[in-house]
Parts: C-alpha cells; structure tokens; sequence
C-alpha cells in the first residue's frame, strides 16, 4: 500500500498531543502523538493478520511506524497456553520514531493467556480490551489465574474495557450460512474494526483485502466484512468507549516520495530483483525453508517475470550447491538462511572462496544454539560469518539496519560480490525480517549501476607470443579474477576445492603459492571500498554508542532521550563488519569511553577490542527480544557517569 508524502515545507504539523474536540451528537476525540498498540491470542486467532491490516491502514494514512511481530514457534501451540500466545505491536506516531516502543498503551487480549502474558508490559493507566467470552473458569485455571482477574481488582490500576467479542462476532453473523465455530473465527476482524474506529484508521483497504483474499469464498469474505463493520459500529454506538482518537500524518518525518509500509525480508527480496536487473544478470535463489528466513523463497518465487529463479532445495548444503553453480553460469546467485543453516553451508562458502566467485549467503539470524529460538530475534552469528569455516576463508559481512534498509543492504552485497569476485554474507535478524516500517521507493536514476563485464577471450601472453586465458589472473585494482561463462570458446579452465596456482589456475601444492594465494585472497577482502564510518556527535561528547545491524533503532531512539535530556553522547553505526571502514580505529581513538550493545555476548565487541586495543564495554542481551529504548537509555547514563 502506498501513499504520497507532501514536503515538510508544504504542510504544517498541526498536531497538538492531548487536544480534545467534540462534534454536536458525537463523542469525545483526542488528538495524541503517538500510540502503541499490542495484540495478543492465542497462535490460530488472527493476531498477526489483524496486526498486518491495521499497520497498512497506518501506513496509507501517512503516519510513521514500527513493528513486532512476536510469534510461537511451534505450528499450532495447545490452544490457552502462555507458550501458545501470539501477539503484534505497532507503535505509530505524527513524527519519526525509531521502535516499534517500549510499553503498549493498548493491549487487545483475545483471552486469559494473552493477558497474562503481557500484562507485565503495560504502564499503569494503560488500556486493556479484553474479550470476557474466553475468560472462563477452565480457561483461566489453565493459565494459572485462581480468580478472574476482571473481577478481583488485580486490574483496577488499568482502563479495562471487557467486550464480549465472540457472541457480538457470532451475534453479527447470524444471518450467515455459517457453524458457531466458523463464525467465531472472525472474531479478530471484529477486533480489528473497534481499533480502526478507536484510532480513526482508514477501512477501505481492509474492505478491499479482504475481498481479494476470499474471493473464492465470498460468503466467507462478506462475513468477515460484517465482522468488521460490526467492530466499527460497537465503538461508535457503546458506552463503554466514550473517547476515539487521532494520531495526524507524520507530514516532518519524509522526504518527498511516495511510500508503502515493508518487512524486512521483503524489502530484502525486492532489492535482490533490483540488484539482478541493475547488474542485468539473471537471479538464482537456492534454498531450504528455515525460519525465519522462508519469506524470502516465497517473495521471490511470484517473480518469474523479472527472470528471477527459485529452487527449493532438499537441504541446506544442497542449497548452496546449487547457487555456487549457478554463480559458475553467470548468474547473481544467492542463497538465503538462518543460524543452522550457516553451519550447514560453510564448507560450500569456503568452496565459493577458493573458486572466487559472487554469492550471496543470506542469515536471518534468530536465537541459538542449535535449534534455539526459531521465532525470536538475536545478533549471535556474527563470528560464524567471520570465521565459521576451516582454513583462512575471509567473506565480506554486510548488516542492515532497519526493515527498509534491508533493501539497499542486498544492494551493496551484490555490488561487493559482483566487483570483488566473492560470496558476501548479509546479516538480518529476526526483528527487522518480520518487523515494518514506511519505505520510500526510489527512483531509477538512484539506483547503482551494478553491470559486470565477463571475460570474452584470451588474457595473458605466454613467452612464445601464445595468448591464453588465465582464470586466476586478477584486476588490479581490486584483485577480483575474470568472470567466464561456461562453454565460452578458448576460456576452458579448471575449478574445485584443491588450492589453485596464481594465474593459470593449475591445481598447485607449492608452499610458496599457498602462502601468497592465501594472503592475496585477504587482501581482497581488506580491499573492498566502503564508506568511511559516520559519527553523529552535536555536542563533542566524551562517550560514543557503537552499533551494529537492528539496534539501531533502540540505540537511536536512547540517544535522542538522553540528549533531550541535556547528556552528551555520540553515535556511530556499522553497516560494514568485514571489512571494517578504515576510520574506524581513529573514530574509536577519539572517545574516552566506546559503549556496544548488542543482542548477543558481545562479538562485534571482541572484534574492536582484538583489532584496535580499545577498552570498549558491551551491553549484551540474549533474551529473544529487541532492546527497549528506555532500558539502552539507563545503561547509556550510567557509562556516562562511569
């Protein structure tokens, strides 16, 4: 869904956070500045769904935006169980934000699970709309409730709003040719039309998605519309709501352009099209679905107009296999994982390193070891793509840092593995791959020319005046061999795991040869042009942040607390970990104290420390869930202050 988003200086901001207005015979409005919103059920009732719907109404509506998701992973968890709860937060606001926010001021709680594990979240005065029907005596010995929690005052701290959201569902669809049980089953869209009349959100949209979604069903399709209608009108009609509210475009926050709301992993597919057409190369995806990963394969299958190929592999290795092939044959190949995967695929990568050819290894880094957290967020792969493979195997890493932003990250990998002959290993996570915000689609003529010249004939002259094609010998300016085509006349060469001799491309067992190949392949990578390290630094502060990959938000949205509340602090964020930008040592240099958090035990901390002998301290989490602002803010100060 997009929208078109007018210049700042074209519009002004007229919200005003707190306003009230009342129009004669209707009910209270007031205008806020921003609102967090969590719903929460149990995994088969909607939540991500009805989540979806409201943020692309948001999205239409100009507002900025952040979410997460935050899912089981098991398939289908026993229904009322706290291990069963599924739950989306959307935090949207008249300006820019960065988060996807720390406490929901609205928790939907389809039943006694979802209340109780998210009550822990919420602020005092925080509303909680809670569907009574579900709220039954076994329902709530299942969770561990020895009394209703809506009636023993545990709640009185809170605006509680109890709707019986299921009878007024099947209520509504009672003139429907539908069972009890498929007509509770709209019980999220009912819930999703009182939010939208709550929080004024666009509904034609929705009306649409959903017709589109059914459309072979349109008897299942008119009753969720009358679901939602129903949801809309209970919140103009009750007297249980007696205040909605306005939330104005976020008309300050974008630049001119015209915007759509984007996950992670599809803003990532799009730039990997986006890549193969600029590079005007056809794209090859070899995989095997893995959470959280799988969006990807499935994004880029419906693309088989741009020339795009995807083949779902048996396994991981042979995943891997397959794109290194298709890297051989002249395409973009890319391959695309999650943690487990990696360790699957390193001895194929380290192949791609000895043949030197560009691939794209994809990981979608959630929570290990092992099979881990499938469904949860974590940063903890970050020396397994430096180092996970046998042998000295160097591989460019680059991390995005935002959901938007994952698309000029495929960019820029496929800019380094085309110009450097390599295979590059991106690093998303969990939290940006499932995880929202508006994106401006570029124009054309922003975008890189990624073009790549093959090697069309012989080039290299022997003694005795023969030319000969010589796979191995480089560019030099940025020590990338040629590029040759399968079944080109006169580039016949050999390729396999066994070391190469420099140039000919001979297989070689020569000490001498293996020293320089290896150090010749490092210092490609050492190489590889990347911008210089950006610090934001207003104030000369004494203390810098340093950030990789998605703390960027909560570590931008800290820093904007604690200068607000006249701290001096400077923050600088990596996108390029392998190789690191050359100012890098000068900017850490240049601070009495280096503070990296990260959502692992501190691995891009042990990279600065090796590498340039800084003092740097890490804040580390591993709990499967992103920074929150407030808690980066605290153990900023107290660096501070240290």
């Amino acid at each position: 869904m997009t929208s078109q988003v007018s210049s700042p200086a074209e519009q002004a901001d007229e919200t005003v956070v707190g306003e009230q207005r009342k129009e004669p015979g209707a009910k209270d409005v007031r205008r806020l500045d921003r609102v967090i919103i969590r719903f929460a059920g149990d995994s088969g009732d909607g939540m991500q769904l009805t989540g979806d719907r409201f943020t692309s109404e948001t999205a239409s509506f100009g507002n900025d935006l952040s979410t997460l998701p935050n899912f089981p992973a098991e398939i289908r968890a026993p229904a009322g169980t706290l291990p069963g709860v599924s739950s989306f937060q959307l935090h949207f606001a008249d300006h820019d934000i960065l988060t996807p926010g720390d406490a929901p001021n609205v928790l939907v709680a389809m039943n006694p699970a979802a209340l109780k594990a998210n009550i822990a979240d919420l602020p005092r005065g925080a509303e909680i709309i809670v569907n009574t029907d579900e709220f039954t005596k076994r329902a709530m010995q299942k969770v561990g409730y020895a009394a209703s929690p809506l009636e023993d005052g545990s709640l009185d701290g809170y605006s509680l709003h109890p709707v019986p959201l299921t009878t007024l569902t099947v209520e509504a669809l009672k003139d429907f040719d539908l069972s009890r049980k498929e007509a509770e089953r709209s019980k999220n869209m009912f819930a999703l039309g009182l939010l939208s009349w709550m929080y004024h959100r666009p509904t034609e949209g929705t009306e649409k998605f959903l017709r589109t979604k059914f459309a072979k069903k349109p008897e299942i399709a008119e009753a969720n519309l009358a679901a939602y209608r129903a949801g809309w009108n209970f919140g103009e009609t009750t007297e249980d709501f007696a205040v909605s509210y306005e939330i104005a475009p976020a008309t300050k926050a974008f630049p001119v352009g015209t915007y759509r709301n984007i996950s992670g992993n599809l803003a990532l597919s799009y730039g990997l099209v986006t890549a193969s057409r600029q590079a005007d190369l056809p794209l090859f995806l070899g995989s095997y679905p893995i959470t959280p990963a799988s969006d990807i394969l499935h994004e880029l299958s419906k693309h088989k107009n741009f020339g795009v190929r995807t083949f779902q592999a048996e396994d991981e290795i042979a995943g891997i296999g397959a794109a290194l092939g298709a890297a051989f044959g002249g395409s973009l190949a890319v391959t695309t994982t999650s943690g487990p995967g990696v360790a699957l695929k390193s001895e194929t990568i380290g192949l791609a390193v000895s043949l030197e050819l560009p691939l794209l290894v994809i990981d979608i880094q959630r929570g290990g070891p092992s099979t881990g957290l499938p469904t949860k967020t974590e940063q903890a792969d970050l020396l397994q793509a430096m180092f996970g493979r046998n042998g000295e195997a160097p591989v460019p890493i680059v991390a995005p840092c935002t959901p938007a932003d994952c698309f000029d990250a495929a960019l820029e990998a496929a800019r380094i593995a085309l110009t450097y002959r390599t295979p590059v290993m991106l690093l998303s996570d969990g939290y940006l791959a499932n995880g929202s915000e508006p994106w401006r689609i570029p124009e054309l003529d922003e975008l890189p020319d990624l073009t790549v010249q093959f090697a069309q004939g012989p080039n290299h002259t022997l003694d005795d005046g023969t030319e000969v094609f010589w796979p191995y010998k480089r560019d030099p300016q940025t020590l990338a061999r040629p590029w040759a085509v399968p079944g080109t006349p006169g580039l016949e060469h050999r390729i396999g795991g066994i070391e190469k001799e420099d140039g000919t491309g001979n297989i070689s067992y020569a000490p001498a040869n293996h020293d320089f190949m290896v150090r010749t392949r490092q210092a490609k990578i050492d190489g590889i042009d990347v911008p210089d390290l950006e610090v934001d630094d207003p104030h000369e502060a004494r203390t810098l942040v340093l950030g990789w990959g998605s703390t960027y938000g909560p570590i931008t949205a800290a820093v904007r607390r604690l200068r607000t509340a006249g701290e001096s602090i400077a923050q600088a964020h990596l996108r390029h970990l392998n190789p690191f930008p050359r100012n890098l040592g000068a900017v850490l240099k240049a601070y009495d104290k280096v503070v990296i958090p990260e959502m692992n035990l501190g691995q891009l901390a042990l990279l600065v420390r090796a590498k340039y002998l800084v003092d740097a301290h890490s804040y580390n989490q591993v709990n499967g869930m992103p920074f929150k602002a407030e808690q980066l803010a605290t153990a900023l100060k107290e660096a501070i202050d240290g």
